[in-house]
């Protein structure tokens, strides 16, 4: 069996519906170009959920005990099958609020930012974490070979 990918869109600020069909495209570029970091035999569930600050601070301050909003959060659920694989249901928020005044403070392109941090989320969903220097490391390497390919500059020289 192969793996599959699934994506599913949520819009919960009234910020995103105007950007939801180049977010669209970002995706499932940005998939087509990550495939060989998705496992073989998995089955992937990805909802994007486009939200704001409101609702990321709560998010952060529930799971990660943080009482701040973030860009990202990205929660992954493992499900077993020893027939058919791995089932992955991953949840990826983005706050549109923390997008826009990082990418204003940082004057880059708020597409680019979205895809850096869809590229971080996808590594996270398949196995990557930076909870150490060496993580950080191989991490970073990889998002900035990922991005690369997608003709967008190295995020960590800026």
């Amino acid at each position: 069996m192969k793996k599959i990918i699934k994506v599913d869109y949520f819009l919960t600020s009234k910020k995103w519906p105007r950007r939801l069909p180049k977010i669209k495209k970002i995706t499932l570029k940005t998939i087509k170009h990550m495939n060989k970091y998705f496992k073989k035999n998995n089955i992937y569930y990805l909802n994007l959920i486009l939200t704001d600050k409101n609702k990321m601070k709560k998010l952060n301050k529930y799971y990660k005990n943080k009482h701040q909003d973030t860009d990202v959060l990205t929660f992954i659920t493992k499900n077993p099958n020893k027939l058919l694989g791995k089932y992955l249901y991953c949840d990826i928020f983005f706050s549109i609020d923390t997008i826009e005044k990082y990418i204003k403070n940082k004057n880059i392109n708020l597409y680019e930012h979205f895809n850096h941090l869809l590229v971080h989320s996808i590594l996270h969903i398949n196995g990557y974490d930076h909870k150490n220097l060496n993580e950080f490391n191989r991490m970073k390497k990889a998002e900035i070979k990922i991005l690369k390919k997608l003709y967008i500059e190295n995020p960590y020289e800026n």
